[in-house]
């Protein structure tokens, strides 16, 4: 992975209208709290050093899930060339964390971000033989123009960030 991965991320981010910021680990989990809506929803963080805000819930109920404005959720991987990112299944829920409320936020590694497709799949593989096999694909915000003009927010997320977390 390269510097200019991110940065192709980053600019297919812009074209869907998704913020992205670049923070170290030690960063993170005050920049998270600063952008965070409440209430909030999330799943842990696996990443060394950054953690939740304690305003977060953890493992919510469906009552606390429908009317969470934000859901915080770990990436496995991210793919550049579309800006999508890959939310993949966790005991603590972080698929329906991503798909429910207003917002959401995801965290991924630098080291995370992939060029294209084709070295998603490979990652999407990895984590298949490893026995993770349930994966949410989001490529920015929701959007619909079923109806007519396009709207945003209907089926999923209006707002979405990225958290990148530089590997330094």
């Amino acid at each position: 992975m390269t510097v200019d991965t991110v940065g192709r991320f980053e600019r297919a981010l812009e074209g869907l209208e998704v913020g992205l910021e670049r923070v170290s680990a030690a960063d993170a989990s005050e920049r998270i709290e600063r952008i965070v809506e409440e209430p909030a929803v999330g799943a842990s963080l696996p990443f060394e050093g950054v953690s939740l805000p304690a305003s977060v819930t953890t493992e919510p109920t469906a009552g606390e899930l429908e009317a969470a404005r934000t859901g915080v959720t770990p990436v496995g991987f991210a793919v550049a060339e579309y800006g999508t990112v890959a939310v993949e299944s966790t005991a603590d829920g972080a698929e329906p964390i991503s798909l429910y409320p207003d917002r959401h936020v995801a965290v991924v590694a630098e080291s995370d971000v992939v060029p294209d497709l084709s070295a998603g799949f490979e990652r999407l593989a990895e984590g298949f033989d490893a026995g993770r096999d349930s994966v949410v694909f989001a490529t920015g915000r929701s959007a619909t123009a079923d109806m007519g003009d396009l709207v945003h927010g209907v089926h999923g997320p209006g707002d979405v960030d990225v958290i990148v977390l530089e590997d330094r």
